[in-house]
């Protein structure tokens, strides 16, 4: 199997470097040279990986092809493309649905929506995908965790929570910060904070068959130091704005 990356970016190599590091089995994978600097970087440190000429020689070259550009490139970019209807495509994109994808690529190939986030560099985190399709869930589970959802938009929601990944970096920044002011050396602050929130999040894993307000529940003592940071931020309506947000990004994958 030959796998094909049209776009080059971030998610784009998160996915190739997870699949390099898996047992998933293929020939080659061959990426799009728009950009050099991550393409060359690939094509270096691994031996499967290949350039392109250009997007059609991708799709030319290949059995799957993963469509990983701005929504805003997909609708210049796609149209104009020359796919083959035995091939499978997984659209990385946002924001175009299966109906728009499906027009513009006009021949009868399997077309299949996936979420995957950088995590899968490190084989790690889930990737929802619309319509449900067994060998896309098999490759993907090799690489992740894959959650088919059988209506589209559902998938929407998935797509909304995962706006939300700058966010959560942007607060493990502001805390790891506060600790530097307090006097903590840089490389230990972001070290302790990216190692407690990974516990956490492990922790909630491990746990995740309980509703995750046991966790709230259980992580507070009476007048403890977590109850108090709980009812400033929640007085702070800083839940609400998580909240107002999610619905903010819902609503732009909705138009």
């Amino acid at each position: 199997m030959k796998l094909g990356f049209i776009g080059t970016g971030k998610i784009a190599s998160s996915v190739i470097l997870g699949v390099c590091k898996s047992n998933i089995k293929f020939r080659q994978i061959i990426v799009s040279p728009k950009n050099k600097k991550i393409a060359n970087y690939l094509k270096k440190k691994f031996k499967k990986v290949s350039i392109a000429k250009n997007n059609q020689d991708v799709i030319n070259k290949s059995n799957w092809i993963f469509l990983s550009v701005t929504p805003k490139v997909g609708d210049k970019i796609i149209k104009d493309l020359k796919f083959k209807s035995n091939q499978t495509i997984i659209s990385l994109i946002s924001t175009i649905n299966l109906s728009e994808l499906k027009k513009m690529i006009k021949v009868k190939s399997k077309i299949i929506r996936a979420i995957p986030l950088p995590p899968i560099s490190i084989m790690k985190g889930p990737v929802p995908i619309y319509p449900p399709n067994k060998k896309v869930k098999s490759f993907f589970d090799k690489i992740g965790s894959t959650i088919e959802i059988k209506n589209e938009k559902l998938s929407i929601n998935f797509w909304s929570t995962s706006g939300m990944m700058a966010s959560y970096y942007e607060m493990l920044r502001v805390m790891s910060n506060w600790l530097v002011k307090k006097g903590i050396k840089h490389q230990d602050a972001q070290k302790y904070i990216t190692s407690l929130f990974l516990a956490l999040s492990e922790d909630a894993v491990v746990n995740s068959k309980k509703d995750l307000k046991h966790l709230v529940k259980e992580s507070q003592t009476p007048k403890g130091l977590n109850q108090q940071g709980l009812n400033v931020m929640s007085k702070k309506g800083v839940y609400k704005s998580v909240v107002n947000t999610l619905n903010s990004i819902h609503k732009r994958l909705n138009n």
